[in-house]
């Protein structure tokens, strides 16, 4: 079978979690390629297996090069093995799990690699995943990658998702659209969201403006933020020091928006540093829906 043809009956068994992100009104999958609302709405399935819900195309900094590096990073290295384990033990401890199956979205889900790592530690629980993100080049990484999820191209603060459809959104180290979240949460459902703590990849930062503060998002007012609008249930803080190969440390930086406006030259003068050492910084915030 296609992935397309796969695709499509998986996104028919489940189509009452869909809407249209033009006019919110139902879909239908039509001859099992097509996506149609009532209004004759149509997004077609690619031969990859993944709809492409977006009206225009978009520009963005997370290229096809990007995608593959953190792919290999979290695919190949174990620099993120930890975190995963911890959004695994998350959703089976907090999830109420007398939904089959439980949906989880990934809310910017790049190209997949964290939610397929995910739901490979769930496996014991009947889940289906969702991801989403606004670059066409990780979708269709994902799709070709990992086939059991459906992945949509979207813009987050249009979600073709219908309301009250999910159970568990993650929202990893990516923009947040609270009210939509909301919005698409069952009630009672769980938002685990990840942002970077102040060491995160410290070296890197160090290594690239000889600055640790330069380059690093402004987190104080992330846990208000979040708490206003969930009950927060939980905050974990994982910090650890991994050691990189050269390679492992080369896909680091190409995968990293801390690298985007380097030149070439100095690209190459940055991966022959001696940087092997990176430290991993997060906090996990785990909050319910009102």
């Amino acid at each position: 079978m296609s992935n397309k043809l796969k695709s499509a009956e998986v996104i028919h068994k489940y189509i009452k979690a869909f809407r249209c992100p033009h006019c919110e009104s139902p879909f239908e999958v039509v001859d099992l390629k097509s996506l149609m609302c009532r209004n004759n709405h149509t997004f077609d399935l690619a031969k990859q297996g993944y709809v492409n819900l977006m009206s225009r195309p978009t520009k963005s900094h997370y290229h096809k090069e990007l995608f593959e590096a953190r792919k290999k990073i979290m695919m190949e290295s174990d620099l993120y093995t930890l975190l995963h384990e911890n959004l695994a033990k998350a959703i089976k401890e907090y999830s109420e799990h007398s939904h089959s199956p439980l949906f989880i979205f990934d809310a910017g889900c790049g190209e997949g690699s964290h939610l397929q790592k995910i739901l490979d530690q769930c496996s014991e629980i009947p889940l289906q995943g969702i991801g989403l993100d606004i670059s066409k080049d990780g979708i269709v990484m994902a799709a070709k990658n990992y086939k059991e999820p459906i992945w949509l191209v979207g813009d987050l603060a249009k979600s073709p998702i219908a309301d009250q459809s999910i159970h568990v959104i993650l929202n990893i180290l990516s923009p947040s659209n609270y009210k939509e979240f909301k919005r698409i949460l069952v009630s009672n459902g769980l938002v685990i969201k990840v942002v970077p703590g102040p060491n995160y990849l410290i070296e890197l930062r160090e290594a690239l403006f000889g600055d640790t503060k330069k380059g690093m998002a402004k987190n104080e007012e992330t846990e208000e933020l979040f708490k206003k609008h969930f009950d927060l249930k939980d905050v974990i803080s994982l910090s650890y020091t991994k050691e990189l190969t050269p390679i492992e440390f080369k896909n680091l930086v190409q995968m990293s928006p801390l690298s985007w406006n380097l030149t070439k030259s100095d690209m190459d003068v940055l991966l022959k540093r001696d940087c092997s050492e990176i430290t991993i910084d997060l906090k996990i915030l785990i909050g319910r829906n009102h």
